[in-house]
C-alpha cells in the first residue's frame, strides 16, 4: 500500500511538472526574425547525436516562421575560426555571434540521452532521446525561451529465434541490435528535435514573422 501511495505521488508530481506553462513575455518582447543554430553540446557517448540534431533543426524552425542561418555556413565559420568543440562555441559572447552572423537569436541545444538500452531477455532494443534547448536574444543576451524533450521508442522487437545462448547474445548485441538501433536512434532523435523546436508543440517556440499565425505581439 505504501509503495502504491508513493507511485501515485510520483505520477502526480510529474503531471504537475509537465503542465507548467511557458512564460513567453521575454520572447514577445524580443520578436526574433532570424535564428542561429549553435553546435549542440553532446553529453552522451554517441558521437552521431549532434549531427542528428543540427541536421534536423532547420526544418521545424523554418516551418514555425523563422529565417535560419544555414547550418553548413555556420558550422564552416566556426571551424575556420578554430572553434571545433561545441562547448567552446557556447562560450562565444552573444554580441560577437550577432556581429558575425547577423542573427537576432541563437539556439543552444544540449543532448542528455541518445541511444539504446538492450534487453536481451526480451529481445528488445529501447531507444531513448532527451535534450534541452534555450533561445537567447543576441542583441540583449536575454534568455527568451527554454524547453526540454523526452522521446522514447521501445516497441521494436529484435528477431533472435534459432540461436543458442552464445549465438543469441553475440547476434543480438553485435549485429542485429547495432543495425536496428542506429537507424532508430536517428528517427527518434529527429522526432524529438521536431517536437522540441516546433511552434505547434506544447511549450514550444512562438510562431515567427514568416508564418501566417504570427500575431506580432
Amino acid at each position: 500500500m505504501r509503495k502504491l501511495t508513493i507511485l501515485i505521488l510520483i505520477i502526480a508530481t510529474l503531471a504537475m511538472v509537465s503542465c507548467v506553462t511557458q512564460d513567453y513575455s521575454a520572447f514577445k518582447d524580443s520578436r526574433p526574425r532570424s535564428i542561429l543554430v549553435m553546435p549542440p553540446v553532446n553529453q552522451t557517448v554517441d558521437i552521431t547525436a549532434p549531427l542528428t540534431f543540427i541536421s534536423t533543426a532547420t526544418y521545424p524552425l523554418a516551418e514555425s516562421g523563422y529565417y535560419v542561418i544555414p547550418v553548413t555556413l555556420s558550422s564552416q565559420t566556426f571551424i575556420q575560426n578554430g572553434v571545433t568543440i561545441a562547448e567552446e562555441a557556447h562560450q562565444i559572447p552573444h554580441a560577437r555571434l550577432r556581429q558575425i552572423f547577423g542573427a537576432d537569436a541563437a539556439l543552444y541545444i544540449t543532448i542528455t540521452n541518445y541511444g539504446s538500452n538492450v534487453n536481451l531477455l526480451h529481445g528488445r532494443a529501447r531507444v531513448l532521446v532527451t535534450a534541452e534547448a534555450k533561445l537567447v536574444d543576441l542583441r540583449t543576451g536575454v534568455e527568451i525561451w527554454t524547453h526540454k524533450i523526452y522521446e522514447e521508442d521501445s516497441g521494436q522487437r529484435v528477431n533472435t529465434s534459432g540461436f543458442g545462448l552464445l549465438g543469441f547474445v553475440a547476434t543480438v548485441a553485435v549485429n542485429q541490435v547495432i543495425n536496428v538501433v542506429t537507424d532508430r536512434a536517428f528517427d527518434v532523435g529527429k522526432k524529438a528535435n521536431n517536437t522540441l523546436l516546433s511552434a505547434n508543440s506544447y511549450n514550444g517556440i512562438l510562431y515567427g514573422p514568416y508564418h501566417p499565425k504570427y500575431d506580432g505581439e
